[in-house]
């Protein structure tokens, strides 16, 4: 059986010149479908693949059409070929039930490979330009060396816990334990007050 699919992006377009096409070469099923391409969660698409059986060849008008990317293209191909279902472009002339059109379609996964790979290497490529400019990648730190001076200040003020000395730096009282020298272990406590009598924790980090 021919399944047919056809997707345009939003409903400002319309489907006829696929469904045309689709219905000329044989579909007896066509799944239609309004959604952006870049989605995963394609409901007609994910009917489609349901649908199709061993022997079925899955049809569409190009190839944008059904694949989110070059590597989803492939992998797609590459899951309807282990279950006997050949796939089939009718702009790009690419059918992978004959030996030119699988041969076209691994072609096109040796170069989303390389893509892969070219992404990669730009990224590793751009941390190593980021070090050396004294730049790191991941999480930025949550308390730079200013904050975390105010945050020794208020420490030997006395006044203040260790939870309102968070506050007032923006962390949580936990990172601004790991950040003095020694955590928890390098601060000793004291008991003092303020002027309307009430006692504070005061923590100071070891000298």
């Amino acid at each position: 059986m021919l399944l047919g699919y056809a997707r345009v992006s939003d409903a400002s377009q319309n489907h006829d010149l696929q469904m045309d096409a689709l219905r000329a070469a044989g579909c007896e099923r066509i799944f239609v479908e309004t959604a952006s391409g870049a989605r995963a969660d394609r409901t007609e698409l994910a009917r489609l693949l349901e649908t199709a059986r061993e022997g079925d060849q899955v049809v569409c008008w190009r190839l944008d059409r059904i694949g989110r990317s070059l590597r989803h293209l492939t992998e797609m191909a590459e899951q309807l070929e282990r279950r006997g279902i050949t796939l089939r472009s009718l702009t790009e002339s690419i059918d992978t039930s004959t030996p030119s059109g699988r041969f076209l379609f691994n072609i096109l996964g040796a170069l989303g490979q390389m893509e892969r790979e070219i992404i990669v290497e730009r990224t590793r490529a751009g941390l190593r330009a980021s070090r050396l400019r004294g730049r790191l990648g991941g999480r930025p730190r949550a308390l730079d060396q200013t904050k975390l001076t105010i945050a020794q200040t208020l420490m030997v003020n006395g006044n203040f816990s260790m939870a309102e000395i968070a506050r007032q730096v923006g962390c949580a009282p936990s990172t601004l334990y790991r950040s003095l020298p020694g955590g928890r272990r390098g601060s000793t406590t004291m008991v003092g007050t303020v002027p309307d009598g009430r006692a504070t924790v005061r923590e100071m980090a070891a000298v």
